[in-house]
């Protein structure tokens, strides 16, 4: 039986493929997921560690990339 990936799992994946993403590249990429569910998702994996956030001052970008 085939295990569908997490939202967690393809967000780790896509930033994995493209370190220093941003928050708004990372929503793009699943058109199905509104916008807060996939912020959500991304607090909670920089609070457990998987994913660290960069905030930068410039417009308030939040860049993402892995520990």
């Amino acid at each position: 039986m085939l295990q569908q990936a997490t939202i967690g799992d393809r967000i780790l994946e896509q930033v994995s493929a493209h370190p220093d993403c941003t928050l708004e590249e990372v929503a793009q990429q699943f058109p199905e997921l509104h916008w807060f569910d996939v912020y959500i998702e991304v607090e909670r994996l920089s609070r457990s560690r998987y994913l660290r956030l960069n905030h930068k001052s410039v417009l308030s970008t939040i860049t993402l990339r892995l520990p």
